[in-house]
């Protein structure tokens, strides 16, 4: 255990080595998944218990729903109790999917057309949602929750249509309660850019301008920076953002490039600003404070010693933290006890670091272009 604890110290040291380096002590938070579908509400979840879906394990199913008036407000709470040295509050960059499936015309069809709605209707359809995009709005203009594009949904359409058209029981189940689980685990259909065949790939782009275009629509700007579900995606893709007004793209150290089968994947591998072909440059995250998703015991002070490490190579601290962790609709407890985490993680990370400054992935990406360009 000792071995491996060592083993695991020097390769989270080693991958901060190289890229862009800064002596100031920059956070970042990125959080996914904003806006989408999961488990419509904790009655349907019931439902799917008590009709013999082995769920109580899978935590998107279990936990994640699309956000609330409650869940955003508190969220915001903790935010605003927070100031780094220059006075500016803690600040979320808030990667959000435009989109869902409409499942109304979708069954219309009988299945044989994909049809997508913009959240704003989603948001309609569910209760509690009511003020959803005017907080998200309000979050922008006081500059502590700050919307960029992750997607005109999180559902790779394409597998998620073969698998309905087949009209399995469980499938059929599930697309009646409005959810895209599979039936099986925690599968979703989440890895919106993977595909069997390279022919996909058009129908990938296509909704990757569709999706930057709402999402302009929406919140009125371009969205400069992308992170693609599942960290996947072939890299064909990164010329439609790019013409699209993206400039930065998020990630993690190592990209999965599909291969046409699902679960195997290629590695390719980013360091913090290194550049494609097209100039865009690649933003990757180096800490994690995902208290619904991580088996760790001690969530915050994982987080820390991530931090601790991204500074020992000055490197800014970009720390992934999802949706999920902030949920309170289906189990009030995980919002509540990651939002006491996540206020104890801020103030800490204040009192080491009293210079902290609280940067979005947008600044970040200007900070590195400013320094190469």
């Amino acid at each position: 255990m000792e071995i491996r604890s060592l083993f695991s110290g020097f390769k989270r040291n080693l991958i901060s080595i190289p890229g862009w380096k800064t002596n100031k002590h920059l956070v970042v938070f990125e959080s996914d998944d904003w806006g989408s579908i999961r488990m419509p509400s904790s009655e349907i979840y019931s439902r799917f218990i008590s009709n013999g879906f082995d769920i109580a394990g899978s935590d998107y199913n279990r936990l994640d729903t699309l956000e609330s008036n409650e869940d955003l407000s508190r969220l915001f709470e903790v935010l605003t109790d927070h100031k780094d040295t220059n006075g500016s509050h803690a600040v979320i960059t808030a990667n959000i999917v435009v989109g869902n499936p409409d499942f109304k015309k979708i069954q219309q069809s009988d299945f044989t057309e994909y049809y997508y709605e913009p959240v704003t209707d989603t948001l309609k359809r569910y209760s509690g949602r009511g003020r959803v995009e005017s907080l998200w709005k309000e979050g922008y203009s006081s500059g502590f929750f700050v919307p960029q594009f992750h997607g005109r949904e999180h559902v790779n359409a394409v597998r998620w249509m073969k698998a309905l058209r087949k009209k399995s029981p469980a499938m059929m189940f599930t697309f009646a309660n409005e959810t895209t689980f599979s039936g099986d685990g925690d599968y979703n259909f989440m890895e919106v850019l993977d595909y069997d065949t390279p022919s996909d790939i058009p129908f990938m782009k296509k909704s990757l301008s569709e999706g930057l275009n709402l999402f302009e629509e929406i919140f009125g700007y371009r969205s400069r920076s992308f992170i693609a579900p599942c960290y996947t995606w072939n890299s064909a893709v990164e010329k439609t953002l790019f013409d699209n007004g993206v400039k930065y793209l998020q990630g993690l150290l190592i990209q999965s490039v599909p291969t046409g089968s699902f679960g195997n994947y290629k590695n390719k591998y980013h360091w913090l600003g290194s550049q494609n072909r097209l100039g865009q440059y690649y933003l990757v995250r180096n800490c994690f404070f995902e208290p619904s998703l991580s088996k760790t015991t001690d969530p915050v002070n994982e987080c820390l010693n991530r931090i601790k490490i991204a500074y020992r190579w000055n490197k800014p601290a970009v720390i992934s933290t999802h949706r999920i962790n902030f949920m309170g609709s289906l189990d009030v407890t995980n919002r509540e006890k990651n939002l006491v985490l996540f206020d104890e993680l801020l103030t800490r990370i204040l009192k080491e670091w009293p210079d902290t400054e609280f940067v979005t992935t947008e600044k970040l990406g200007d900070m590195i272009a400013r320094d190469k360009e």
